[in-house]
């Protein structure tokens, strides 16, 4: 992948951009893979390439870090959302390549409804960085509040899936195997709150 970005220390919040704009892009391919179940192998793949686009964007970033004598926010403020975008793309990733590691042969309901929170607040999420480089509370405010609610959403969701799946009515092995995808996915949730987390305390050291 060619990065199209300048030296301006600026261009940290729009390799952010990009890096949220590449998450969201691989959440709604995981879409596309849990309600088309089809060429499974092929989509995991494309999510692979999705999660090395974002390893480039994560080194840029580390990079420019590391050689930039001035940055637009603390340093490790830069480290902490680089690498918290970046453990968001590697769960997304993760969930795909379970889904075929463990020859799932379709998917649950419950982790269709877990993929559509989780792109409602990667969205989300790419909207904010564009608006991080104001420094407006104003402005940011509504995303993580927003995000919080998705979070607590996505907790009830993932809370009766592995309910129904302790419920009796599944087999031992499929339970193992598909509880451990609705946790994955948990998991990216839980990291764009993180994300979230990190944009409200750098937005209001700097209000």
């Amino acid at each position: 992948m060619k990065l199209k970005i300048s030296n301006r220390s600026g261009a940290f919040y729009e390799l952010f951009v990009e890096s949220a704009g590449n998450l969201r892009a691989a959440a709604v391919e995981l879409k596309d893979m849990v309600e088309d179940f089809h060429d499974v192998e092929m989509k995991a793949r494309r999510l692979q390439e999705r999660e090395h686009e974002g390893d480039q964007l994560t080194h840029e970033i580390i990079r420019r870090l590391n050689t930039s004598f001035i940055t637009p926010m603390d340093r490790e403020d830069i480290y902490l959302l680089a690498t918290a975008l970046d453990d968001v793309m590697d769960a997304i990733e993760a969930a795909g390549d379970l889904l075929v590691l463990h020859s799932i042969e379709a998917p649950l309901p419950q982790m269709k409804a877990q993929v559509d929170v989780l792109i409602e607040a990667a969205t989300q999420t790419e909207e904010a960085l564009k608006l991080l480089g104001n420094n407006r509370q104003e402005e940011l405010e509504p995303y993580w509040v927003e995000i919080n609610r998705l979070e607590n959403e996505g907790d009830k969701i993932y809370r009766r899936a592995v309910a129904d799946l302790f419920g009796g009515d599944h087999r031992a092995m499929d339970v193992l195997k598909w509880k451990e995808v609705i946790e994955t996915l948990e998991e990216a949730l839980d990291g764009l709150e993180n994300v979230a987390n990190v944009i409200e305390a750098v937005t209001l050291k700097h209000a």
